[in-house]
């Protein structure tokens, strides 16, 4: 039997841990696929932001209308999703991005689903991460992925409930009872990878969103990580979520490891840009099959 037969045959069961991190979660996507590709049986799913976002859709049985949806988007689509709220606690109200995810999976209850499923957000009032494993889906994703600053809080069951990164990016925690053969956990807090710049990052008639994408990026790169100057409040905000939600990642990583544990490069895209999913997905798939692979070395 090959290295190939060992990995391919698998039939093992999967408590999937699914991380924070935006448009970098479209490679969720791929380690996805692998895992599908390879025999893995997917029985639960815990998701924090993107993670909550992409987890609850294969959940749901929509992935492949979901992926689809996303290959066709460019730039101005992207900006077309964002309805600004110009609000204090927040800039995007999030009403069209739901919308069509409502038009794409339907209105679905968690308990419906066929495979378990959480999504954790904060109530940042009370300072406490909260598991979402009932209700409409839809509620529990939008919760879910009310990064602060930029989508406006999400109010349910009475809290206002705000992005599930801000004080678990990788939850591990909700997958703890499953009666699973492995947990695999997906990080998007990966160590930061040196990239050359892109053409668009040269380009001074770039539109609000590509402007948008080059500032997210280029808080990652190496010459802002060795000249820390920020220069306004959101490029500090930013910086500042980026760094913590990091932190807690590895901290809680450390105390509670997965047994399989997949990377992604914390500066492998943008925040924002959901143009490249293409590329997110291709990366995911080929780093879980890296990462498994190396297991049986």
């Amino acid at each position: 039997m090959s290295e190939r037969d060992v990995v391919t045959q698998s039939n093992k069961t999967v408590s999937l841990v699914l991380g924070s991190g935006g448009a970098r979660g479209m490679a969720h996507i791929g380690v996805i696929r692998w895992l599908e590709t390879h025999g893995y049986q997917i029985q639960s799913i815990s998701g924090s932001s993107i993670g909550a976002l992409v987890g609850g859709i294969y959940a749901a049985g929509k992935l492949g209308a979901f992926e689809e949806w996303m290959l066709k988007m460019d730039k101005v689509d992207i900006l077309g999703l964002l309805d600004l709220a110009w609000q204090r606690n927040g800039l995007v109200k999030g009403e069209k991005l739901m919308k069509s995810l409502s038009e794409l999976i339907g209105d679905v209850q968690i308990k419906e689903l066929p495979i378990a499923f959480t999504a954790v957000a904060t109530d940042i009032a009370r300072q406490r991460e909260v598991w979402l494993q009932s209700g409409r889906l839809l509620d529990a994703i939008r919760a879910s992925i009310s990064l602060p600053l930029f989508f406006t809080p999400y109010p349910l069951n009475g809290v206002d409930l705000m992005d599930g990164g801000i004080l678990n990016p990788v939850p591990i925690a909700p997958t703890f009872s499953d009666n699973t053969d492995l947990i695999v956990a997906v990080s998007l807090s990966g160590d930061i990878e040196l990239q050359e710049p892109t053409s668009a990052e040269h380009d001074d008639q770039a539109s609000f969103l590509q402007q948008f994408n080059q500032w997210m990026q280029s808080l990652r790169s190496p010459q802002t990580l060795a000249d820390m100057r920020p220069k306004g409040l959101y490029e500090i905000a930013d910086l500042a979520f980026d760094a913590m939600q990091n932190t807690i990642a590895r901290q809680k990583l450390a105390a509670y490891p997965a047994d399989e544990m997949i990377e992604i490069a914390s500066n492998a895209c943008g925040m924002m840009e959901f143009d490249r999913t293409q590329e997110m997905i291709a990366l995911g798939y080929e780093v879980a099959d890296k990462n498994f692979r190396d297991k049986l070395k």
